[in-house]
């Protein structure tokens, strides 16, 4: 009988709000099962929105990300079944704006996500992908102590780096504390404009923290309307030879 697989947890994350985190993981993760890897996606926001971007609706979220972290219901019946085949959803509601509250008092915290996924069922998965809150907050600190490494979506506009040197500190504090192996993956340009002078400065900047997915890129605003509504993977069949060539290792 072969030995379980350890699945790769990357956290997709930046306090900045809208700048792609969960259209970089819906993505990232459809185009992954599409090559065959099972994929586990993680909604740890409150917003819920991979969760209703992977068409799981809010009524039949009944097991979610919040039992989980609060040990109320383990990590198998948490999981949903999408429509994109070898791709699982762990589903989010808002019931975790609670979560720094009503977790914060406890002695083990930061480590809540991790030991929910220290079970046999999580092995079943190549990628685990962890959808953040646009926050430095509780269920980010955790997912940064559960996962292997950081992916962090950039968005190719002038304020696009504020805030990124606080993350990076959050991610050192982390590394020396909790997650001694924790790295930063790579940064991904979100709503990317070649015809921008703008996205192509911050292209450059982007080399300044990794070269290692600079071709991982969704394209401007106007082109990713309506991925939520209509549970639509953007980059599906284009990045499928890309991914192939640069697995995250």
């Amino acid at each position: 009988m072969p030995e379980p697989t350890t699945p790769r947890v990357l956290a997709i994350t930046n306090q900045k709000g809208g700048v792609g985190k969960t259209t970089t993981a819906i993505n990232l993760g459809a185009a992954l099962a599409s090559l065959g890897e099972q994929v586990l996606i993680i909604d740890l926001d409150p917003q819920g929105n991979a969760s209703t971007g992977l068409g799981v609706a809010a009524r039949d979220r009944e097991n979610t990300t919040y039992e989980l972290l609060h040990e109320e219901a383990p990590l198998a019946s948490v999981i949903r079944q999408t429509s994109v085949e070898r791709l699982d959803l762990a589903p989010a509601t808002t019931d975790l704006s609670s979560t720094d509250v009503e977790l914060g008092s406890q002695e083990n915290r930061v480590f809540l996500l991790k030991d929910a996924l220290s079970t046999d069922t999580a092995r079943d998965y190549d990628y685990i992908l962890i959808d953040c809150p646009p926050s430095l907050s509780l269920l980010t600190v955790n997912a940064l102590v559960a996962c292997d490494a950081v992916l962090v979506p950039l968005q190719a506009e002038f304020f696009a780096l504020e805030g990124l040197s606080q993350l990076m500190l959050t991610v050192r504090d982390v590394r020396e504390t909790a997650n001694p192996g924790l790295r930063i993956e790579g940064v991904v340009l979100t709503m990317y404009d070649q015809r921008n002078n703008l996205s192509q400065q911050v292209e450059a900047l982007q080399g300044a923290y990794t070269a290692k997915v600079t071709e991982l890129q969704t394209q401007s605003a106007e082109q990713v309307k309506g991925i939520a509504q209509h549970h639509q993977q953007l980059f599906l069949q284009q990045k499928k030879k890309l991914l192939k060539e640069n697995r995250f290792s």
